[in-house]
């Protein structure tokens, strides 16, 4: 099994998460509570959407201190250019933790893993992709090769 800081750093950030639901349910956080450092209650305008649910918390009790410091500031300096978006009953849904895999499957020029023909692995979970978009554009990729292959 694979150890290193990031991978622990997730899985804690993950057990809190679970901890705080008691569930796979996310906890959410009205925004004007976040930036007032007060647990959320219940939520206002605003409807949550994460399936399988969320449950009212304060996301602090996750994040640590420097995450929770750059979201505020990071979003109060998107309202200065988008207004509105700070509005107080938007919601802050907690925790992402697998933007990115700290593992990658070596490939070679033919984008199929070394050492295992027919296998093209691609994308975020391979390791070649930090979101959404480049993981499309990687598996596009793959599938050029595939075709190739395929017409001989």
């Amino acid at each position: 099994m694979i150890r290193c800081k990031e991978v622990e750093f997730q899985r804690k950030i993950e057990r809190e998460a679970y901890e705080i639901s008691k569930s796979y349910m996310a906890p959410c956080q009205k925004l004007s509570d976040f930036f007032a450092d007060t647990e959320t209650k219940s939520f206002g305008s605003v409807n949550p959407t994460y399936k399988p649910g969320v449950v009212p918390s304060d996301i602090r009790k996750i994040l640590p201190g420097r995450i929770c410091d750059n979201l505020k500031s990071g979003i109060l300096n998107i309202d200065k250019k988008l207004k509105g978006f700070a509005t107080g009953d938007a919601l802050l849904t907690a925790p992402e933790t697998r933007s990115s895999s700290p593992v990658r499957i070596l490939r070679d020029e033919t984008l199929q893993a070394i050492g295992i023909e027919g296998l093209y692995p691609s994308g975020e979970g391979a390791g070649y992709a930090g979101g959404i978009m480049s993981a499309a554009a990687d598996g596009i990729r793959c599938a050029v090769k595939i075709i190739e292959k395929l017409n001989g």
